[in-house]
């Protein structure tokens, strides 16, 4: 009995404890056809995780988790789900990961380097993107979709 009190508290405990090496506060603007917001959140991301916690007037409203799935107060959903409800089915899986970390979206096409960062311009049938990443400014906006991410520091 006592190892089995052990062994719940350990799987319990494991799965309600995330452990977190980045912690950033940031300036959040979202206009997608599901989500709007604009104002504080922060990014807090592991080697195998990320969260985008979004805040209003200091209460928390939304908390986006990212790993092999993407879960929000709605519940859990594949990457390709995600995009299809809240962003748009024609991009790539792992596209919200990439802007919220400042990576590389589409695997680096037509990537040009800038002096603080880079930038990339990605346009066919179904998209025509300009995204720039810079030291303090993550954007993004797909103006086919009409859908926007800026992520700016708070500094």
């Amino acid at each position: 009995m006592k190892y089995l009190l052990i062994a719940l508290a350990l799987l319990l405990t494991a799965c309600s404890t995330k452990n977190y090496e980045v912690t950033q506060t940031k300036i959040i603007i979202i206009k997608s056809p599901k989500l709007k917001f604009a104002d504080v959140g922060y990014i807090r991301n592991s080697e195998k995780s990320i969260e985008l916690e979004l805040f209003v007037a200091g209460k928390a409203i939304e908390k986006i988790t990212i790993n092999h799935l993407i879960c929000t107060g709605e519940g859990c959903m594949t990457k390709g789900s995600f995009n299809k409800d809240y962003l748009n089915d024609a991009y790539p899986s792992e596209i919200l990961q990439n802007i919220l970390l400042g990576r590389e979206i589409y695997n680096g096409k037509n990537r040009v380097q800038t002096s603080e960062g880079f930038e990339q311009n990605i346009e066919d049938e179904n998209v025509n993107i300009t995204y720039r990443v810079s030291t303090n400014v993550t954007f993004f906006k797909d103006r086919k979709n009409k859908i926007i991410f800026k992520i700016k520091d708070t500094k």
